[in-house]
C-alpha cells in the first residue's frame, strides 16, 4: 500500500514536523515500505498464539536481598573531616 503525498503531509502535521518537498517524497517511500512489511506480518497465522508483552522470557537478574552486618557509627565516622556528637558536621547550605 503506497501512501499518498497528502497522507504523508497529514502525518507530518500530527507529528508536528515540518517537511520540505524532498522530505515528503523520501518519507512517502519509506513509510510505504514500512506499511508493506506490516502487510506481510498481517498474513502470518497467529491463531492459538497467546498475547505477550515480550518475545523472550524475562527473569529477575538481581541478587537476593540477604541481610548482613553493617558498620558501626564509629567506623563510619572514622574518616570524616569533621564530626559532632556522632554526626557528620557540614557547612550550612541554606541560611
Amino acid at each position: 500500500m503506497a501512501l499518498s503525498r497528502e497522507e504523508v503531509e497529514h502525518i507530518a502535521v500530527l507529528a508536528r514536523v515540518g517537511l520540505s518537498e524532498a522530505d515528503v517524497e523520501k518519507f512517502r517511500e519509506q513509510l510505504s515500505h514500512i506499511i508493506e512489511h506490516f502487510e506481510v506480518l498481517r498474513q502470518v497465522d497467529t491463531e492459538g498464539v497467546p498475547p505477550m508483552a515480550h518475545s523472550v522470557a524475562l527473569e529477575n537478574v538481581t541478587r537476593p536481598d540477604e541481610p548482613s552486618p553493617s558498620l558501626s557509627a564509629d567506623q563510619i565516622l572514622a574518616n570524616a573531616p569533621e564530626k559532632d556528637e556522632g554526626f557528620f558536621k557540614v557547612h550550612a547550605v541554606l541560611e
